[in-house]
């Protein structure tokens, strides 16, 4: 299946695209009550901050970046000669990862990815947790692209939380896209602070996202197999490392010329 035929409504929509061309917000995802949840674009589309570079400090082997985004991670990642690959289903993120110098492929997390079972860190960073309302779905689908006891680097909700909601991109204005609802919807988004309720409904298609905070993500990896290895806070935001249980694997790990011949055998026309 092609990035383009699983990409959701806000990866071309106006603003999203806009938002990851120009750096600057405001963007939101409008929860279907109604209230706007604020998206922390003008810090992705900046260099990795200080909180993000103690985060790849903590990398092992190559690295996947899930839903990368603009490619602030990617770009750091890189820059310190490490093998790393970023996937996002936005045309505009995989751009501007590839305007940095990163690479970066337009593909859907759930459909097949160069590596698969031979990954030593996957990132579910700002919020990516939340890709596709299902964290449980998320955890497993981890689990087949990280080689035996790589470790996953996930970002969570500052509250308590457990929580699924259907949501859209919208800007300051409430614009949002109208096209079909995805059928695996993912981008970054950081949904801690509720701003005031929409004051009209926004054009676009609903879909499902997920805010899960530490002790909720913790519960789900016990559940799914997974051994936690650290959490941590830094700079007002939250991490939780993991590790699946198998700890010994002869699994080769993937080189970067087999991720670059990957990359160039599945480029869409949208690319």
């Amino acid at each position: 299946m092609s990035a383009t035929a699983t990409a959701p409504a806000w990866a071309a929509s106006d603003p999203y695209a806009t938002a990851l061309r120009t750096g600057r917000g405001p963007l939101f995802l409008r929860r279907a009550d109604g209230w706007l949840l604020p998206l922390e674009v003008e810090r992705w589309c900046a260099g990795a901050d200080a909180v993000d570079r103690a985060v790849l400090d903590r990398c092992e082997g190559t690295v996947l970046d899930v839903g990368c985004g603009p490619g602030r991670l990617v770009a750091e990642l890189a820059a310190r000669g490490r093998t790393v690959l970023g996937v996002d289903i936005s045309e505009a993120a995989v751009a501007r990862t590839h305007a940095l110098g990163g690479r970066a492929l337009r593909r859907s997390v759930f459909e097949p990815l160069p590596g698969e079972g031979r990954w030593g860190t996957v990132l579910l960073m700002d919020g990516n947790i939340g890709i596709g309302g299902d964290p449980g779905a998320l955890l497993r689908r981890m689990t087949q692209l990280l080689s035996p006891g790589g470790l996953l680097i996930a970002e969570t909700a500052a509250p308590d939380v457990d929580e699924r909601a259907r949501v859209q991109v919208v800007d300051g204005a409430g614009n949002g896209p109208a096209a079909p609802e995805p059928e695996h919807p993912e981008h970054h988004a950081h949904l801690e602070h509720p701003a005031h309720p929409a004051q009209q409904d926004a054009p676009g298609s609903l879909f499902p996202w997920a805010r899960v905070g530490t002790p909720a993500l913790l519960r789900l990896a016990d559940r799914a197999g997974w051994r936690a290895h650290a959490q941590w806070a830094a700079g007002g935001r939250r991490f939780v490392a993991l590790r699946t249980r198998t700890t010994s694997s002869s699994a080769e790990q993937p080189k970067s010329t087999a991720l670059i011949s990957s990359q160039r055998a599945r480029k869409t026309s949208a690319d």
